[in-house]
C-alpha cells in the first residue's frame, strides 16, 4: 500500500474518532441533565403525596375555607400532571414551562392555606399539622437545591450543543435545545417593596 493511502486511512480513522468523542459528549451532557430532572421528580412526587394529608389534617379546622382546601387539591393535581409530562421528555421546553406554571400555582395556594393555619392557634399547634408543614418546607428545599443542579446542567448542555464543532454533531443527530425549570412568580412578587421612613 502507499503511504499516502495510509495516511488517508489514518486521517479518517481520526476523524471518526473525533465525531464519535463529540457525539458521546453531548449524550453525556444530556442524560447529567435528564438525571437532575428525575431527582427533581422524586421530590415533587414526595410533596405531591405530603399536600392530601396536609388537606385532610386541615379539614377539620377549617371546614368553612372548602373553597381553599379544594383549591389546593386541584392545584395539587395540575402539577402534578404537569409534572408526568416534564417527566416524560425534560428537554420539552412546553412541558417545562407547563410544569413552572403549575408548580406557581401550587405555591400560591399551599400559601394561602399556611396563611389561614396561621389564623387558627389549634390548627397551628396541631401535632400532625406541625409536621407535615414541615415535611414540605424541607421538601421545598430539596427541590429549590434539584432545580438549581438541573438548570446547570441545562446550561452546560446548551452551551455544549451550541460550541463549534459540537453544534454541527447536534444538529446532524437531532440533540435540540433543553429549557431550564424556572420559578414563576406572581406579578406581586416581582414588584420592589415599597420603603416609607415617614
Amino acid at each position: 500500500m502507499d503511504m499516502g493511502l495510509w495516511i488517508f486511512l489514518a486521517v479518517i480513522v481520526a476523524i471518526g474518532f473525533w465525531v464519535v468523542s463529540l457525539y458521546n459528549g453531548l449524550v453525556a451532557m444530556r442524560n447529567r441533565f435528564k438525571n437532575a430532572f428525575a431527582q427533581i421528580d422524586v421530590q415533587l412526587k414526595r410533596r405531591y403525596d405530603l399536600i392530601p394529608n396536609l388537606v385532610e389534617t386541615a379539614k377539620g379546622y377549617l371546614s368553612h375555607e372548602r373553597q381553599t382546601l379544594e383549591a389546593v387539591i386541584a392545584a395539587r393535581n395540575g402539577a402534578l400532571g404537569a409534572s408526568q409530562k416534564a417527566a416524560a421528555n425534560p428537554a420539552d421546553a412546553i412541558a417545562m414551562g407547563q410544569l413552572s406554571t403549575a408548580e406557581a400555582g401550587l405555591a400560591g395556594a399551599l400559601g394561602r392555606l399556611f396563611a389561614l393555619v396561621e389564623a387558627y392557634p389549634d390548627l397551628k399547634a396541631n401535632q400532625n399539622m406541625m409536621q407535615l408543614s414541615e415535611e414540605i418546607t424541607s421538601t421545598e428545599n430539596k427541590v429549590a437545591f434539584a432545580r438549581q443542579a438541573f438548570n446547570d446542567f441545562v446550561m452546560e448542555y446548551n452551551t455544549g450543543r451550541e460550541s463549534f464543532p459540537q453544534n454541527i454533531i447536534a444538529g446532524m443527530f437531532n440533540f435540540g435545545p433543553a429549557a431550564q425549570l424556572e420559578v414563576v412568580d406572581s406579578p406581586e412578587e416581582r414588584k420592589a417593596p415599597k420603603v416609607s421612613f415617614s
